[in-house]
């Protein structure tokens, strides 16, 4: 399954969604990422909605233009995000204090050694942070990302990337 199947299997109250759907795959170099950095995001926001029809339609697009190691950093990317999503935005949106001054002992090496290169390794993370709506994470990824010379085109592109899939599978949820 490619991502023009995924858009066929759209219904008619998804226009919006196949438009957005096509533009950011018809043209990955216009988010003003590597292609690292798109398939990249792009996996592991899929791996995030936890879609088999869109995981599929997401690997066939990043076939040929990554290599494993990416497909796995994206893995990496989702599965830590699942966990200090949460974790962080339970801090951040607690009223209570004193949570956010106790040590987290959360395991997170991957994040130091993700297998690919640390900005797009953020950018992953970025996106999934995004989806899940943890707000510190966010401004820690964007920060990171800015700091490191990446583009606040290809910051808003994984923020877009992580809407239009989620729009995605929602919509075809409902075809």
């Amino acid at each position: 399954m490619t991502i023009a199947d995924y858009k066929s299997g759209l219904g008619s109250h998804s226009k919006d969604t196949k438009l957005n759907l096509g533009n950011l795959f018809s043209n990955p170099d216009a988010s003003g990422m590597t292609k690292d950095q798109f398939y990249g995001t792009a996996l592991s926001l899929a791996y995030s909605l936890n879609d088999s029809k869109l995981i599929k339609a997401v690997e066939a697009e990043a076939e040929g233009n990554v290599e494993a190691n990416v497909v796995e950093a994206a893995k990496t990317a989702a599965s830590l995000m699942a966990m200090n999503n949460i974790y962080y935005r339970f801090l951040h949106l607690a009223s209570d204090k004193q949570f956010a001054k106790m040590p987290a002992g959360l395991r997170m090496n991957a994040m130091a050694n993700p297998g690919v290169e640390k900005v797009d390794f953020e950018l992953y993370s970025l996106a999934v942070s995004a989806l899940n709506g943890c707000g510190m994470c966010i401004d820690s990824h964007v920060k990171t990302l800015l700091d490191h010379g990446v583009s606040a085109q290809a910051v808003q592109s994984a923020a877009k990337m992580a809407a239009v899939l989620n729009a995605a599978k929602t919509a075809y949820a409902l075809s």
